[in-house]
């Protein structure tokens, strides 16, 4: 049996979906926080059991009989999160687990300006011992819509000095993990770089909305204080607004610029353009 953890998640709930393409449904098994958000997978024969990486107890039951397991990183970040995911790679061990997989990031790094990146590095230090595979995903193309501002707005996308960055669709990372899945033992440890095949700044996302909306829009830089304040002005607590800055700081010393070709080799198609990601914000606006 192949157990993912959250399966009702953004990126979870669609391996799951991909994955049912591939495998029988018998074999597939899911540790959800709230068993009732997954009833829908239940009612499509998929094993559904709670699991919280805050419980052992719960892990224990949800990984039982499991030949794989997916552990879906949280959004947490800091010593939490490396604890929680810790515990979840114990429990797959001790219920038997063959493999232990993790959705990490390209920019895995101790250190990383982005503090996300460290509890990466952290984590994968934890699965070496016993076969894993840590999924190298690209930066979330999902990412840049909140990045934007008001800029479909004013014309104007004011944001800290950056750099480029591999922006990948959950659609792509989630299909190669399910991909992974199905083949077991097809990456053993870190995965290549599972990123789109260019990396992408927000210049170039400027330049796309000028072009998909027929309106100029305008790259504006401001200054890292600036931008925190106005974030803490709206409400942002000022540790997660520090937090944040982390990822333009990091973007521009180049942690997030690598690329590479496997993910598409994986998916047997091109990668999902930014430019199609950013067009369905625009569609919707």
């Amino acid at each position: 049996m192949i157990v993912i953890t959250g399966a009702t998640g953004k990126l979870g709930s669609q391996i799951v979906d991909r994955l049912l393409e591939r495998v029988p449904a018998g074999e597939v098994g899911v540790s959800v926080r709230d068993p009732g958000r997954a009833a829908g997978l239940a009612a499509r024969g998929v094993r559904v059991r709670r699991g919280d990486f805050a419980d052992r107890g719960s892990l224990a039951e949800a990984f039982e009989g499991a030949a794989q397991v997916l552990v879906v990183s949280t959004d947490e970040t800091g010593r939490a999160a490396v604890a929680h995911h810790v515990a979840a790679i114990e429990a797959a061990r001790e219920a038997g687990a063959k493999r232990v997989l993790y959705t990490s990031h390209q920019g895995a790094a101790a250190d990383s300006l982005f503090a996300p990146m460290a509890d990466h590095a952290a984590t994968e230090g934890r699965l070496a011992g016993a076969p894993f595979t840590a999924l190298r995903n690209g930066f979330y193309a999902g990412t840049v819509p909140l990045l934007l501002g008001e800029a479909l707005r004013t014309g104007e996308l004011a944001a800290p000095a950056d750099g480029p960055v591999s922006w990948t669709a959950h659609a792509d990372l989630a299909e190669a993990a399910a991909i992974i899945l199905a083949g077991e033992g097809r990456f053993d440890g870190p995965t290549p770089p599972l990123t789109a095949p260019v990396a992408l700044d927000l210049e170039d996302v400027a330049a796309l909305l000028t072009e998909l909306t027929g309106r100029p829009i305008r790259r504006v830089v401001t200054g890292d204080a600036e931008w925190v304040a106005r974030l803490t002005g709206h409400g942002v607590p000022a540790a997660q607004a520090d937090l944040l800055l982390g990822m333009f700081r990091a973007a521009r010393r180049g942690e997030f610029a690598t690329t590479g070709p496997d993910l598409e080799t994986l998916l047997g198609r091109p990668a999902t353009s930014l430019r199609a990601v950013l067009a369905a914000v625009v569609e919707k606006r």
